[in-house]
């Protein structure tokens, strides 16, 4: 389906072609729905297109410029993790270029000073923030919420897992009753249907499932190994098969960084992305990694949040995640925009039953090499 038949105004039209070919089934769903004026509620996965899917008629609701008072924002996302953040605020900035009403966009997150933030506070129409840190610059009369006209929750679901359900609450007393609520989330849990309830009119809930069609651009292999050979054989696999940009999952930060370290010492340029480093070594590793200056980038799964690459060929579960619906996510960053991707799993004897749960859950069998045919001397 074309963005033409969606209501959106002629300007951001031209800016979506230059990104889009035709819209997402999130896009086709929420678009007209948001431009309506309606709550909504939508579940859908990381990369099905959904922060274009608010962004784009949130940007033309505000084309109908009301005049503001400073640092009263008009439009209030707020995101789990700094990484989001920044991708979100992308996004808006990337396609508010070319509109004749010139709108501000600000992301402001935890980890660094709060006195630029608060600096840069003045003239912003869209905040895009962490609960914690906006609470901070509320605290300090940087921002104001009584104007809020739009709030977006996005991943409410993972914002919740990392605990801000306290410090949501208590912006949402500090927002206006007559407002337009976005709320997406890649599940619909008990808190987060509890926010439905409390927080959203009438909403209309749009429910997109990874279709199967998407499923099947991804490739996925196993490979049965040693605990010990694991290190050896992901730089095999890098090696062998000429990788050149590479997702690796790890369970822990203390993970992360022993992995990277043993590709660096290698020949294998690699960084690790976790709560543990600083903004900028994130940023900074996230940015060369987008742009194939990074050959592998190994991260924790909150970490790998705003994460959006739409041709990333490679994704490698070092280690298994918890639930098949994080491993679903962590392989959903691959085969994205209709081209293919590859996902492969690292497993020792002791994965083989979770992993066996994770395939019944997914209705897809997973090939499974053992990698006593393999030779990996000299990686």
């Amino acid at each position: 389906m074309s963005f033409n038949s969606l209501g959106l105004s002629l300007p951001l039209i031209k800016g979506i072609e230059k990104q889009y070919q035709t819209a997402y089934p999130i896009q086709q769903q929420a678009i007209p729905v948001i431009l309506s004026g309606k709550d909504v509620l939508g579940i859908a996965q990381t990369g099905s297109g959904k922060t274009a899917s608010f962004v784009l008629p949130v940007l033309d609701l505000l084309q109908n410029k009301i005049p503001s008072r400073n640092r009263y924002v008009k439009v209030l996302a707020l995101v789990p993790t700094r990484e989001l953040a920044v991708q979100v605020s992308e996004v808006f900035q990337q396609f508010s270029s070319g509109l004749p009403e010139k709108l501000k966009t600000l992301a402001v997150y935890g980890g660094v000073s709060i006195n630029p933030q608060m600096m840069a506070m003045s003239g912003t129409d869209i905040l895009v923030a962490t609960p914690g840190r906006l609470l901070e610059l509320i605290d300090n009369n940087a921002v104001f919420l009584s104007d809020v006209r739009i709030l977006i929750l996005d991943e409410a679901d993972k914002m919740l897992n990392l605990g801000f359900e306290e410090e949501m609450n208590r912006v949402f007393k500090l927002l206006p009753k007559q407002r337009q609520t976005i709320l997406f989330s890649a599940t619909l849990g008990e808190a987060v249907n509890s926010i439905k309830e409390n927080f959203l009119k009438d909403p209309v809930t749009i429910e997109i499932k990874k279709d199967e069609q998407s499923v099947e651009l991804i490739k996925q292999l196993a490979y049965h190994v040693h605990p010990d050979k694991k290190g050896v054989l992901l730089r095999y696999l890098i090696k062998s098969r000429d990788m050149q940009q590479v997702l690796v999952f790890v369970s822990s930060k203390k993970r992360a960084d022993n992995v990277v370290v043993k590709l660096n010492k290698n020949g294998i340029e690699a960084a690790a992305i976790h709560g543990d480093k600083s903004q900028g070594a994130r940023m900074d590793a996230l940015k060369k990694f987008k742009t194939g200056k990074l050959r592998v980038l190994v991260a924790t799964d909150i970490a790998a949040r705003g994460i959006d690459i739409q041709f990333l060929p490679f994704v490698i579960n070092y280690e298994l995640p918890r639930s098949p619906i994080d491993y679903v996510h962590r392989i959903g960053r691959t085969g994205r925009a209709e081209s293919p991707g590859e996902a492969i799993t690292l497993l020792y004897e002791e994965d083989h039953h979770h992993f066996g749960i994770i395939q019944k859950k997914m209705k897809k069998q997973v090939p499974i090499i053992d990698t006593n045919e393999l030779d990996l001397k000299g990686y």
